[in-house]
């Protein structure tokens, strides 16, 4: 197989041309040709604002059908695509725009509102993301309504073809996108990803998600701005010629529901949240039911039981699915478990923005549980650690999927690879004998104990979690104790009468009974509770950095 991306997604096209590409959520469809034509429109009025191939376009939006359309556009003219998460604070998006050196933005109009254009001096060219309608223009003489289909109708008198729409001819160590990730450490840095490393993660769908075929439906719930919902929600999918339905709004679990009922995807990609708030909210409660306890001591009833819970989370869910692929945070381990159990189709991967983003994945048939898998095609992993198998070290990576580095700071591309060129994830962890990855924690997360002992938060944080009454928990040393800083399930607390008053009590017991579990330098000593959630990255992953 050619190891080109753009290739890939040509003959996608070219295969495609009458099937739907793209939909938004009661909104508007747009086949493989019409994709087609938002390629010729975007090249066309990137070269009429002297925007060239290898220049940066920056593109802020919600998931749509036309930010799909511009991403793909915007590599397919050959520039480097800059997707910057739309609720990112305009002082974020006018440095990372800055930082990046765009030439260009194609932008939503809830964000264009609140930018700051003479803060943005290098741009030529500012569309919206859409109807690519001009906003702004250097060049006076393009500022006109319908720019983009005038050019094309000069262009293209006639029926598009796809012999008439030019693509780019990418290179494997070629700069496709840079990303910029917030990540829980504090500021942002441009990820610089080459088309080897998207390509190497489409080949990876290509191979082992076989449900992906042209006309299949899937639903697009993660960001787009950040590698995990882009890669396997957005353009492995397109390379397929599958359907992408896009929420276009925020995705409650009410609109996800609906959607997932309304399309029935046949492959669910997912942070852990998704799941935990269904499972913590719709099925424990029932399996603490004084029925269900009853009935569930007779071996066979409670296997039956399982069964049909089993049944209806997938019917929840559109029941049309081959698995969930869960990644992102952290999986809250009752959960996982109580899934396992019921052999619910599952399965946890992991990766980084740094590796776009995929390094190991297991099929939910052969997924071990606690694990994230085994290490991918054209990857390979190690363990920093005297006995990778025992004792604890930093997960690092290398292969295809790698970044180049990251954009305009060479001390931190030095900082994330090792001497003999290995990333260094920032992730702790064992890999056992069949080569199942086990994540410990965060290297950068670990505490210290009073007599020098690793102490891993995540680990409490898990135990804690899975006690009735808490929805989320942090774990922070404070003068040397360790705090629990806990956000309770107001809902649950609501549905069964537990007030403000007597929620102390319940979380005092939940913390003894974690404490029996955990050896002397883990114990909690005190807790805080905070009736907010706590703030997150888009990837859902607590900014601890914030309550330190």
């Amino acid at each position: 197989m050619d190891k080109s991306f753009i290739k890939q997604l040509s003959e996608s096209i070219r295969n495609n041309w009458d099937l739907p590409a793209f939909s938004n959520y009661l909104g508007e469809t747009y086949t493989y040709s019409d994709f087609a034509e938002r390629i010729v429109k975007i090249r066309l009025l990137l070269e009429a604002a002297e925007v060239k191939p290898g220049d940066k376009v920056a593109l802020i939006g919600r998931n749509s059908a036309g930010w799909a359309m511009n991403f793909f556009s915007i590599l397919s003219y050959g520039c480097v695509a800059v997707p910057i998460l739309h609720d990112f604070k305009p002082t974020s998006i006018h440095h990372i725009i800055n930082h990046s050196g765009a030439k260009a933005l194609i932008v939503a109009n809830s964000v264009w509102e609140n930018l700051d254009i003479s803060q943005l001096e290098e741009l030529n060219l500012i569309l919206r993301v859409d109807d690519i309608e001009v906003l702004y223009a250097r060049r006076s003489k393009l500022r006109i309504p319908d720019l983009g289909e005038r050019l094309f109708q000069k262009a293209f008198p006639y029926v598009l073809r796809f012999e008439d729409v030019r693509f780019h001819r990418d290179s494997p160590e070629e700069l496709a996108l840079i990303s910029y990730t917030s990540g829980t450490s504090g500021f942002s840095k441009g990820v610089m990803l080459p088309y080897r490393a998207i390509w190497s993660n489409m080949k990876f769908g290509m191979d082992h998600l076989k449900v992906l075929k042209p006309g299949a439906d899937v639903v697009s719930i993660l960001p787009m701005a950040h590698m995990y919902g882009l890669a396997f929600e957005v353009y492995t999918e397109v390379c397929l010629g599958c359907h992408v339905h896009f929420l276009t709004r925020n995705p409650s679990p009410r609109i996800i529901a609906e959607t997932f009922q309304t399309y029935s995807p046949v492959l669910i990609i997912a942070v852990p949240l998704v799941l935990e708030k269904i499972v913590k909210k719709k099925v424990f409660p029932l399996l603490e039911s004084n029925r269900f306890k009853l009935l569930s001591r007779i071996p066979l009833v409670r296997e039956k039981l399982l069964g049909i819970i089993n049944k209806k989370l997938q019917r929840a869910l559109g029941n049309n699915f081959y698995e969930i692929i869960v990644g992102g945070a952290a999986f809250n381990p009752e959960v996982e478990s109580f899934l396992k159990k019921i052999k619910f189709p599952f399965t946890v991967g992991y990766g980084m923005t740094e590796c776009a983003p995929l390094i190991t994945y297991s099929d939910w048939k052969t997924f071990r549980e606690g694990s994230v898998g085994r290490v991918i095609d054209r990857m390979e992993i190690r363990i920093d650690s005297s006995d990778p198998e025992h004792v604890v070290g930093e997960v690092q990576t290398r292969g295809d999927n790698v970044m180049l580095g990251y954009y305009h700071n060479e001390e931190a591309t030095r900082n994330a690879f090792t001497a003999d060129g290995w990333l260094r994830t920032g992730d702790l962890g064992t890999i056992d004998a069949e080569g199942n990855l086990f994540i410990r924690g965060r290297s950068k997360n670990m505490l210290l104990g009073p007599s020098g002992q690793n102490i891993y938060p995540e680990e409490i944080e898990g135990a804690l979690n899975a006690r009735p009454f808490i929805s989320e928990s942090l774990i922070v040393s404070r003068d040397d104790k360790l705090v629990a800083l806990i956000h309770p399930d107001l809902e649950r607390m609501d549905s069964e009468g537990v007030t403000a008053d007597n929620i102390s009590g319940i979380l005092k017991k939940a913390i003894d009974e974690v404490n029996l579990e955990m050896p002397a330098y883990s114990k909690i000593s005190s807790f805080q509770i905070y009736q907010d959630e706590f703030e997150k990255t888009p990837k859902r992953s607590i900014k601890r950095y914030l309550y330190q």
